[in-house]
C-alpha cells in the first residue's frame, strides 16, 4: 500500500462510494468479518464527547456497527465533556495502534498535539460532526449542513409568528440561545438562524428585550441544559417583568428542556400565559415527547445513522487508498486548511410530521414515546 498521507494529499475531487445499511452492533472491540485488502482486522478508534446525551450514545453505537459490518474492529471511548480526558484517550488509542481515528471533539482547539502524534503514526483522522480547528492533520469532515439547521429553526419561528407570510407584523419578543463556544458548529447554527432573523430584528418586528444578540453573549457551555435554564431564569427576571416572551431560539434539545423548565417556573404554559415557540435540534426522545405534549415546538432531525455510514465509509476508503465521497470542498476552513466534507441534510420536525419522519423511519421507537 502506498503511503496514505501521500494518497490523501493527491485527492482533488469526489468519487462515488456506496454507503451500505448496517445492523446494530456492540460499542466495544469486536468484528468478526474479514476486512478488505491489507486492512482486514484493523482497529478503528472512535472518540465521542459524552454519554450524557442520548444522541452521542447512538452515534457511537452506529459508527461501531457500520465499521464492524465492514470487517473492522473498533475501540469506542467517551470523554465525558472533559477535553483533557478526551485527548488522553486518543493518545492511548494511538499507542495501542489503531489504524484510523473518528473524532467528535469536545473542545475543537485542543487537538493539535495529539493529532500531530496521529500524523507521525500515519493514522488518518475523520472529524465527526464537529470540525476540529487549527490543525492540518484532519483529513475529512463528516457532518450535516449546519447552517441549514439554524435556518430551519429560525424559519419555523417566523412562520409560526405569522411574519413570513405577512399575516402579522409584530413586534414579537424573542430571546436567543446558542451552543457551546468551543464547538465550531455553534457559529454555523447561530449564523444560519441570524440570516433569517436579523432582517426582522432590524425592522423591529422581532425584539430581543434582554439586549443579548451577539454570539458571545448567548453561548451555552457544553450545551448544558442547566446552564440554559439559569440564563433563561435571569432573562425572565430582568427583562420580562411585565412583558411576555413569544419565541426562544434554542439550538439543541437539551438546552430546550432547560429553557422550558425556566418558563414553566414563571407560569408559562398556563391558560393565561401560553408557552412561547421553542426550537431544538437532534430529535431526542425527551424533546419529541415534549413536542407531542405541546411544550417544545419543533426540533431539527439529523439521521445520525446516515452520518455513521458516511464516516465509516470515509475510513474504509482512505485505508484502502480510495477517494472518499465529498460534496463540499470549499466551506469548512479550520484555520489551517479547508477540510473536504460530506454534508447530510437536516429536517425540521414538529407535531405534524414527527410520526412520519422519526418514528416510521425507525429512528425512535413508538413505544419510547409512550
Amino acid at each position: 500500500m502506498r503511503n496514505r498521507r501521500a494518497a490523501l494529499a493527491a485527492i482533488a475531487g469526489a468519487a462515488s462510494l456506496a454507503l451500505t445499511l448496517s445492523a446494530c452492533g456492540q460499542d466495544s472491540e469486536g468484528g468478526s468479518e474479514e476486512g478488505s485488502g491489507s486492512t482486514k482486522g484493523a482497529t478503528i478508534g472512535i472518540s465521542m464527547p459524552t454519554k450524557s446525551s442520548e444522541r452521542w450514545i447512538a452515534d457511537g453505537k452506529n459508527v461501531v456497527a457500520d465499521l464492524e459490518s465492514k470487517g473492522y474492529k473498533t475501540k469506542l471511548v467517551y470523554g465525558e465533556d472533559d477535553p483533557d480526558q478526551q485527548v488522553s484517550q486518543i493518545e492511548n488509542m494511538i499507542t495501542q495502534g489503531v489504524k484510523a481515528l473518528i473524532i467528535a471533539a469536545i473542545d475543537n482547539k485542543s487537538m493539535n498535539n495529539v493529532l500531530q502524534q496521529a500524523k507521525d503514526a500515519d493514522i488518518p483522522v475523520i472529524s465527526y460532526d464537529r470540525l476540529i480547528l487549527g490543525t492540518e492533520n484532519v483529513d475529512y469532515y463528516a457532518s450535516f449542513d449546519n447552517e441549514k439547521v439554524g435556518e430551519l429553526q429560525a424559519t419555523y419561528m417566523v412562520e409560526k409568528l405569522g411574519l413570513k407570510d405577512g399575516s402579522k407584523k409584530g413586534p414579537f419578543n424573542i430571546e436567543l440561545f446558542a451552543g457551546s463556544n468551543d464547538d465550531n458548529n455553534t457559529r454555523y447554527f447561530f449564523g444560519g438562524a441570524m440570516n433569517v432573523l436579523q432582517p426582522y430584528i432590524d425592522k423591529k418586528q422581532l425584539v430581543v428585550k434582554s439586549g443579548q444578540t451577539e454570539l458571545n453573549q448567548v453561548t451555552t457551555l457544553r450545551w448544558d441544559g442547566g446552564t440554559a435554564q439559569k440564563r433563561m431564569d435571569d432573562i425572565l427576571t430582568s427583562a420580562y417583568k411585565s412583558d411576555r416572551v413569544d419565541a426562544v431560539l434554542s439550538p439543541y434539545d437539551g438546552i430546550s428542556i432547560g429553557i422550558l423548565s425556566a418558563l414553566k417556573s414563571d407560569d408559562y404554559g398556563s391558560k393565561s400565559k401560553p408557552l412561547p415557540i421553542v426550537t431544538g435540534q437532534d430529535a431526542e426522545v425527551a424533546s419529541v415527547k415534549s413536542i407531542i405534549a405541546d411544550e417544545q415546538s419543533m426540533t431539527v432531525y439529523k439521521d445520525t445513522r446516515e452520518l455513521a455510514k458516511v464516516a465509516s465509509s470515509m475510513v474504509d476508503a482512505v485505508l484502502n487508498d480510495k477517494k472518499p465521497e465529498t460534496n463540499d470542498t470549499k466551506t469548512y476552513d479550520n484555520g489551517a486548511k479547508v477540510v473536504p466534507a460530506y454534508l447530510l441534510d437536516p429536517v425540521a420536525v414538529d407535531k405534524a410530521n414527527y410520526q412520519s419522519v422519526v418514528v416510521d423511519s425507525g429512528y425512535i421507537k413508538e413505544s419510547d414515546l409512550k
